[in-house]
């Protein structure tokens, strides 16, 4: 049985605990991009995530929010001048 490629972001940034995960896509109208959020946490021994985030999360989320929309831009304006 062939070992599935897990596909992966083409591009993160993260701030403490919190990251946005940017992902390329291919449609019919050709690439585009979507951003997944998340929050990394200890629970005992065991590193686990979650999508939910809490009051001191939502600053640090906008910024990440913010960030994530500039590299698709730059992207996409690098993609159009090719």
């Amino acid at each position: 049985m062939a070992e599935q490629t897990k596909k992966r972001p083409v591009h993160e940034v993260r701030i403490g605990s919190v990251k946005a995960a940017i992902w390329r896509n291919d449609g019919s109208n050709g690439p585009w991009h979507g951003v997944s959020f998340e929050r990394v946490y200890r629970d005992g021994n065991e590193w686990k995530s979650s999508t939910s985030f809490g009051r001191d999360d939502l600053l640090v989320l906008a910024k990440l929010a913010d960030q994530a929309h500039t590299w698709v831009v730059e992207q996409d304006a690098r993609a159009e001048t090719q």
